[in-house]
């Protein structure tokens, strides 16, 4: 029994770097292995503002995915067109919310808080703008909104954050592969799919 596990968040940059290779790689999987994403959450609740500090720190950040990744795009206009807040447990929960009223509406509800932030320059940090992706991906808004703002969306990603620390994953986007009782971590190549198919079939040989 095998069973791979990636772990992201959906407003983490090296997340977005690495969805191309991570669409090619669930499709080209082993026979038989199955997969599923946790939630690592990477920055709490907060309704303050950025440090400007940290907003240079992240901007410096997407730049050196660029320059690693030239396919990889930002738009940086989201700096000036917004007020950034260090809070992407909003987007997972909303991740959460999606997936709880549509199991096939959590990857779409992914790569739509990724093309907010990273292309369309809107705020996920906001419930509005995730309530306003919600609509735009096929969900009922105010349904969504319901779950978005439960006790239970926030229960699951705290249940998912400690799923996370107990499997050893300090950073995103990780792989960890589970066969029988051992986990092992797989190695992220944001260029290709070959060298972790290869850690793959190694672990599994």
């Amino acid at each position: 029994m095998t069973h791979l596990i990636y772990i992201h968040d959906p407003m983490c940059s090296w997340c977005w770097a690495f969805r191309p290779v991570l669409e090619e790689l669930l499709a080209r999987l082993p026979n038989g292995m199955s997969y599923s994403r946790l939630l690592g959450g990477l920055a709490p609740d907060t309704d303050q503002p950025m440090p400007e500090e940290l907003r240079n720190t992240l901007q410096a950040t997407w730049r050196r995915i660029q320059e690693k990744l030239p396919e990889t795009r930002f738009n940086f206009d989201f700096w000036t067109l917004n007020t950034p807040r260090r809070s992407t447990y909003p987007a997972c929960r909303a991740v959460i919310a999606a997936r709880d009223l549509d199991a096939a509406k959590e990857e779409p509800m992914i790569l739509a808080i990724q093309q907010a932030y990273y292309l369309q320059a809107r705020n996920p940090s906001d419930e509005e703008t995730l309530i306003a992706l919600a609509g735009e991906i096929g969900l009922d808004a105010i349904e969504f909104e319901r779950t978005l703002q439960s006790q239970v969306a926030q229960q699951t990603l705290e249940t998912e954050i400690a799923q996370a620390t107990r499997l050893g994953v300090r950073s995103f986007p990780s792989l960890i592969l589970q066969q029988d009782k051992s986990a092992w971590p797989v190695a992220v190549d944001y260029k290709a799919a070959d060298n972790i198919l290869n850690t793959i079939h190694d672990i599994l040989d």
